[in-house]
């Protein structure tokens, strides 16, 4: 069949399809594997890639697609929150700004130095309200409350990836939810102005708050995948992924490979789905990140943070699978998207204390610095129980 036949019976069937199926029509995003204009035009693209596109797909389209030979592939969705019935992981308390005599009076935290960065700095005498000056680091979550007291200093770019209708908004990154600011808290929080606020790990480092995820938590790997992108070309060095799917999307595989190749550190949230061995969530799966675990008070894994396998691959050497980590995730006080605080637990909460000691570490002169400061966490993580490279924590919990 020649092209001009093709695209008229492409245009007469998808008009059909759409005029017939409309009041039934439900979509799905799928990646389309061409990059043919033709098909460009007449599904629409949400985002391009090399091998294709990614677009929202009614059922009647995707069986139309598949006659003319077409590969596609389901995106992925991938959540930052966990079940509902997973009360250990849920919001805990909150600290909100009040008003008095017409004016609004700033909430202030429990603890201006949690007790999560206290145990990562493990030294009385170390600094913990500096480190981390000139590193970037990408937040890619619900967005971030960038007028927050504790961070609005530290906002250096603001980027919607998840509009339904515009493939990136600059300037917008609002979180509705709440997960995101509370992440990029505990990387980089200064305190405020007024110094009454909270600290995070590396309070100097710059955040560029990249929104992927709707209210609900939910998250789609091509706006992720496309979020890991423009941060590796944007000059970000650590990114922070604190969301997990139970299957891998090659879309974030590919672009953790594109970043990483930019000397970009990915670390990622193992999941909630423990304490079973191999129950790590992906991304965080993937040897190319760094999987985190989530910690108590006391240094014990929780019962619900994701293990790894650890035990079946080689000891002390990075595999797929593996947990490289632990780190505080339990009751962890951070910024809230209202102005306040609030306490969380989930290993949503202990990849962003990784993430800030790799800012307060990174090593900017090194041929590869992600690579090095990857390698420095290691020398300075303590083991944990049970002994050795464990499907439970890894190397452990690296302090300073």
């Amino acid at each position: 069949m020649n092209t001009k036949k093709t695209a008229y019976l492409l245009s007469f069937v998808l008009l059909f399809g759409t005029a017939s199926h409309a009041y039934a029509a439900e979509y799905d995003r799928y990646l389309v594997k061409t990059t043919a204009g033709t098909w460009k035009r007449y599904f629409g693209v949400r985002h391009s890639f090399d091998n294709g596109f990614t677009t929202d797909l009614s059922d009647f389209q995707v069986r139309f697609a598949r006659i003319f030979g077409l590969e596609i592939e389901p995106v992925t969705k991938l959540y930052v929150l966990p079940d509902e019935d997973k009360k250990d992981v849920n919001l805990e308390k909150e600290a909100r700004p009040t008003r008095n005599n017409g004016k609004i009076q700033r909430a202030v935290p429990l603890d201006q130095v949690p007790w999560g960065i206290e145990m990562v700095y493990d030294d009385p005498f170390v600094n913990k309200t500096s480190g981390g000056d000139g590193v970037n680091v990408a937040v890619v979550d619900t967005g971030i409350l960038i007028s927050h007291p504790d961070l609005k200093s530290r906002i250096k770019d603001c980027k919607n990836f998840s509009n339904p209708r515009v493939s990136v908004v600059d300037g917008k990154c609002e979180d509705k939810n709440g997960h995101g600011t509370h992440v990029a808290g505990i990387i980089a929080a200064d305190g405020g102005s007024d110094g009454l606020g909270i600290f995070g790990v590396a309070p100097a480092a710059n955040i560029y708050a990249y929104q992927v995820c709707s209210a609900s938590g939910s998250c789609w790997a091509d706006d992720v995948a496309l979020a890991i992108r423009t941060a590796a070309d944007n000059g970000v060095n650590i990114i922070n992924l604190s969301l997990g799917a139970d299957a891998p999307s090659s879309l974030i595989y590919d672009a953790v490979v594109y970043a990483s190749g930019k000397n970009v550190l990915v670390i990622a949230a193992a999941g909630n789905d423990g304490p079973y061995t191999g129950s790590i969530d992906y991304p965080a799966a993937n040897k190319e990140i760094v999987g985190v675990g989530a910690l108590d008070a006391n240094k014990a894994v929780s019962d619900w943070s994701s293990r790894g396998i650890n035990s079946q691959t080689t000891a002390y050497v990075i595999d797929d699978g593996d947990i490289e980590f632990a780190a505080p995730g339990v009751s962890v006080e951070s910024t809230w998207n209202d102005g306040g605080y609030a306490i969380l637990s989930g290993t949503s909460m202990a990849a962003p204390h990784i993430v800030g000691l790799a800012a307060k570490l990174w090593q900017k002169g090194a041929l590869n610095p992600a690579m090095a400061t990857r390698d420095i966490l290691h020398t300075l993580s303590s083991d944990l129980f049970p002994l050795g490279d464990d499907d439970d924590s890894g190397w452990g919990i690296p302090t300073l």
